[in-house]
Parts: C-alpha cells; structure tokens; sequence
C-alpha cells in the first residue's frame, strides 16, 4: 500500500517534466515493491491521464507489480548465449534452492553474453555461474 505522503512527493519530483510517467512508475515501484490502484490513479490525475492509460502501460512492462511481492527476486538470463553456456542445466537446482523464499525471474539478456551463464539480484550482476554459485547466490538471496 503507498503511503499518500510519500507518492505525492514522487509526482512532485517529476512534476513538469516531459515523458514523467516511466520515470515516476518505476520511483513508486521502488519505493513501495508495486504500483497499485491509489498509485494509478494518483499518477493519471497529476498527469492529466485517465486511470486506464496508465494501467495499461503498468500492465505492459513486467518490472512492475500490482501487488507486492516480499520476497527476494535473482533474475536468471535465459536468452540464447546463456543457453549455449548452459543456463538450462541449472534451472532444477535454482527452483530447488529457491522454494517459495525467492522469487526465480527469466530475464532474456543481461548484457554479459560473453560471461554467462548469469542473473541479477537487485542492481548487482552474477557472471560464469555454475550450479554451486547459483544455489548459494539464491539461498543469500
């Protein structure tokens, strides 16, 4: 749930600036794991929207959420050179060390395509995994 004081602070930080909604979707995102229905309808009427132009670009992009989710999340780039380097054969061992604690995200490209296999927890990127670094990278998660 966003709280009212800090999402007004978000639009106001972005105020008049051209292009805001991106900008203003993933600060509300990061601040607050989501961007529910108060966040939505908040945005469309600092921005002169209605509510369903803006759900339908929070419903669009994957990174952001309806509804917040807790846990951890390690992003797992399966794109093709991942897959030449191995990525699949590692997938197994991911979900079992992930449980329900860690939520497994497939990403398609990283940008380490020359490294991979690889994944992301939060803004820190994992390169040449094998089976044993991604499991500890998950259960550190």
């Amino acid at each position: 749930m966003s709280s009212p004081q800090k999402l007004a602070q978000i639009l106001a930080d972005h105020a008049g600036r051209e292009g805001a909604l991106l900008p203003i979707l993933h600060d509300i995102q990061a601040e607050f794991g989501c961007v529910d229905e108060n966040a939505e309808t908040a945005i469309a009427h600092a921005l002169n929207l209605s509510r369903a132009d803006v759900h339908g670009v929070v419903s669009f992009y994957h990174d952001f959420k309806s509804v917040a989710d807790a846990r951890p999340v390690v992003q797992i780039c399966r794109a093709e050179a991942c897959k030449a380097r191995g990525v699949e054969a590692l997938i197994a061992d991911a979900e079992k060390a992930a449980g329900s604690r860690v939520k497994l995200s497939t990403v398609y490209c990283l940008g380490l395509c020359s490294a991979g296999p690889n994944a992301r927890v939060g803004d820190r990127l994992h390169a040449r995994l094998d089976a044993p670094a991604l499991t500890r990278l998950i259960e550190n998660a």
